[in-house]
């Protein structure tokens, strides 16, 4: 007589082969795009979602650009100011330090020539004094002794009024204290001079 086979070891046994075909139709029905199943997005297109970053058009992008070349051509014009500002401050004060020893010169021509210096010497330091004059031209500055012109705060400094003497009127310059300087129209140090002013203490 034979024996029944166990039914619990029957069913713990599988059948040959069934693991692979069950391995099979798993991994065919990932690559089939079943519904129900979505890919995964990018790595890089989730992160841009993520931080709320949006597409720039050609027309954007244009845009940019300009206002870029914009803010650049603003800094090399205000650059080239500054530069030619500078350039000119400094040449300003070096040519006020020539001004200010021609005037020493100068000043210590007329006391020679009031105390009686020699000529030789007389004659040297007015030679200096003129070969100045002549660079100072040359770079377009000349002086200007302003006498008997009407007052101009850009040429002029006041450092006195004085009622107006007979023949002038107010405003008018009666006495140059320091003449002043010009370069190509432009002043460059101004003259101080005495304005004449209405009679009683009124201004000009």
């Amino acid at each position: 007589m034979m024996k029944d086979k166990d039914p619990v070891k029957a069913r713990g046994q599988e059948a040959p082969g069934s693991s692979g075909r069950e391995e099979v139709l798993s991994s065919e029905s990932e690559s089939s795009g079943e519904p129900g199943i979505a890919p995964e997005p990018a790595a890089g297109a989730e992160s841009a979602l993520a931080a709320g970053e949006v597409p720039v058009s050609a027309e954007g992008l244009r845009d940019r650009w300009l206002r870029a070349e914009a803010e650049l051509q603003n800094f090399r014009r205000r650059a080239q100011r500054d530069l030619e500002e500078a350039r000119r401050f400094t040449e300003e004060r070096v040519l006020l330090e020539m001004i200010s020893m021609l005037d020493d010169l100068e000043r210590g021509l007329e006391s020679a020539r009031e105390a009686g210096a020699p000529d030789p010497w007389v004659q040297g330091v007015q030679l200096v004094a003129q070969r100045m004059g002549d660079y100072l031209a040359g770079l377009g500055i000349t002086p200007t002794h302003p006498l008997g012109e009407r007052f101009d705060p850009e040429f002029h400094e006041a450092l006195l009024e004085v009622d107006a003497p007979p023949g002038t009127e107010p405003g008018e310059i009666v006495q140059v204290v320091r003449k002043g300087y010009r370069r190509n129209g432009r002043a460059l140090r101004a003259a101080r001079v005495v304005v004449a002013r209405r009679p009683g203490g009124e201004g000009h």
